[in-house]
């Protein structure tokens, strides 16, 4: 789960430091590890195995530890995205930054969190601060994603219809307000120029497209001729 965040912002090198079940996993494991990766698995099978923490970290300038609770270390302690906007500066001076992360149950030793420059911690719900490996992953990732590449979304709106021209709002109007006027709605007959106004404005508030005039003037044609008596009816 956790290749799968990193593989979702852009992260590729994964170290993993002394894994209980040894690395590569056995056949078993490495199906349900391949099966939670979700099609990361090119980063799976680059992971790169350490014996601890202090090879995993030699080659790194810079070192930040995740924590959720206050470890009594003179560290400076940084938001995920404080943290990512100086990874960026850093990695733009040619420095290699790693992330610390403990394991799914215990977290970062102290000894492991005195070897990194400095830490990040989530701002989160402090009665319910626990956030799992991957989701600590996914949140610190996509901190990166954002300011490396920035936060516009990937895709935009479909290109919508030109906005609608007066003649065919005027149609439409008109062809409302008749209806309204044959079922009586606009009643007391002096509140009928207000009423009108009112439920125009409504309409332009809205900035319709053409399109969108279109499907709803189509709607409320068949609205109106379902309610009407139908030639083929029997009649009583």
């Amino acid at each position: 789960m956790c290749a799968r965040a990193m593989a979702n912002f852009g992260l590729s090198e994964m170290r993993l430091v002394a894994p209980r079940d040894g690395w590569p996993q056995k056949t078993r494991m490495k199906k349900g590890a391949v099966s939670a990766a979700a099609g990361a698995t090119e980063i799976l099978e680059h992971a790169v195995l350490f014996p601890d923490v202090e090879s995993a970290v030699a080659d790194l300038h810079h070192v930040f530890a995740t924590t959720a609770r206050e470890r009594g270390q003179a560290k400076p302690v940084l938001a995920p995205s404080q943290a990512m906007a100086e990874t960026k500066t850093r990695i733009g001076a040619d420095q290699h930054v790693g992330i610390l992360f403990g394991p799914e149950r215990t977290g970062l030793e102290n000894d492991d969190v005195a070897l990194a420059s400095a830490i990040i911690t989530f701002p989160v719900n402090p009665k319910f601060a626990s956030l799992n490996l991957a989701q600590a992953v996914l949140l610190t990732g996509y901190e990166w994603y954002r300011h490396a590449i920035g936060e516009a979304p990937p895709f935009d709106m479909p290109e919508m219809s030109p906005p609608a021209r007066r003649e065919t709002l005027l149609s439409f109007f008109a062809f409302l307000e008749g209806h309204l006027d044959r079922a009586r709605y606009f009643w007391p007959e002096d509140k009928r120029p207000v009423m009108i106004r009112n439920l125009r404005n409504i309409i332009h508030r809205m900035n319709p497209s053409e399109q969108d005039v279109r499907s709803l003037r189509g709607a409320l044609d068949l609205l109106v001729k379902r309610g009407r008596p139908q030639d083929d009816e029997p009649q009583s």
